[in-house]
């Protein structure tokens, strides 16, 4: 008897979705692990639920949730596996910007398919791209693409030659020569190989300026940029990875609990489990207010400004860190249940290769700190860091 979990999808909201995929994401977490990408199941799956069109532009058939909605559905699929979780927003926010800011040619192209295009890549360290008539030609070599491995397109970011000028470049797979090194603590289910592109000419069409949030197509969403919507994508990771490790951790000690020696009968573990509690969902809430503040300035027809560039920031290193802290108790508390290889364990290593992100990294904490403590006046964000 076949025991995949249905999808009960019609009528249902993005959310309703991913929670249905739970158990059979669960389910497949191990063998994924194994074969270094998610099994053709959950992706199958994730297709058929219309989730891997959450961030996509409503003319381009997608869903255009609101940052809040995205948090809550990226939450719930990191929650049920951070790798499986980590492909969705790493795809999602590719097609998504992709869809937004493309030219025409390349839309109708990309996205003419009977699925939702996926575009995976990497958009922090540049290759070079050199001017032609109609188009670039683009040629570096690029680390950890998110889930290259479930995709069709690349998403890579090039500077133009003899300019300052950053672009994304959206390319077929076939320009790309995969390096298949994906040889890594954690996140392994994620396919995030390294690549390169040897001078291989795209169409203006399929480029788009990286720090655009001037939408062709699609609403408030894509006054962001792709830089805030990549720190939504990795809050929303933290938030739902974090809330997985506290439950597992106590259904392993309630599974034990009344046995002599056991850690459930610990005064100390009672006030450590607590404060652990408690700085998760501290972070938590200022994910969601900080978040809740930006859509009300998006839904005014506004942009963000520097203090709430440096608040969605801060939210995301705030709650990484706390990730980080909570995934160690969990661990030590684990004892050699969380040693062995098991749920605990995998858990484990995929928040520290989380945590190993650029978004989430101590340079912009220090930024932060210095546009918090009133010391950039007049500086701008540009990426990570702060200038005039």
């Amino acid at each position: 008897m076949d025991d995949t979990p249905r999808l009960h999808t019609a009528g249902t909201a993005p959310l309703e979705r991913a929670r249905d995929l739970r158990a059979l994401i669960d389910r497949d977490a191990t063998q994924a692990e194994a074969q270094g990408r998610l099994t053709d199941a959950v992706v199958d799956a994730l297709h058929e639920s219309g989730l891997f069109g959450i961030c996509v532009p409503a003319p381009l058939g997608g869903a255009e949730l609101s940052p809040r909605e995205l948090m809550d559905v990226l939450e719930e699929l990191s929650y049920a596996d951070p790798s499986t979780g980590w492909v969705v927003m790493a795809t999602t926010l590719a097609n998504g910007t992709g869809g937004a800011y493309l030219g025409d040619d390349a839309v109708e192209r990309i996205f003419a398919g009977p699925r939702m295009p996926l575009i995976a890549g990497q958009g922090t360290r540049p290759g070079v791209a050199v001017r032609e008539d109609g188009g670039f030609r683009l040629s570096g070599q690029w680390g950890f693409a998110s889930g290259m491995l479930h995709a069709q397109y690349s998403h890579s970011l090039g500077i133009i030659e003899g300019t300052d000028e950053g672009r994304i470049f959206v390319t077929p797979l076939d320009d790309v020569k995969q390096l298949g090194n994906w040889d890594v603590l954690g996140l392994r289910a994620t396919g995030s190989i390294d690549y390169t592109i040897d001078d291989v000419f795209v169409p203006e069409s399929r480029s788009h300026v990286f720090d655009t949030n001037e939408p062709l197509r699609g609403g408030a969403l894509y006054r962001l940029g792709i830089v805030d919507h990549a720190l939504i994508c990795h809050s929303s990771w933290a938030l739902g990875v974090g809330r997985r490790l506290l439950d597992e951790l106590a259904r392993h000690v309630g599974a034990r609990a009344g046995r002599p020696g056991q850690i459930a009968g610990s005064d100390a573990f009672h006030t450590d489990f607590a404060r652990a509690e408690a700085r998760y969902r501290a972070a938590k809430a200022l994910v969601h207010e900080t978040w809740d503040d930006a859509e009300r300035t998006l839904a005014a027809g506004g942009r963000l400004d520097v203090r709430q560039e440096t608040m969605v920031r801060l939210a995301l290193n705030h709650a990484t860190s706390t990730l980080a802290e909570v995934a160690g108790f969990v661990y030590l508390s684990g004892g050699t249940s969380a040693l062995r290889d098991g749920l605990i364990q995998r858990l484990f290593r995929d928040v520290h290769a989380g945590t190993q992100h650029i978004t989430s990294g101590p340079q912009v904490l220090r930024e932060c700190g210095r546009e918090l403590a009133g010391l950039a006046p007049g500086e701008t964000w540009s990426l990570f860091v702060l200038g005039a």
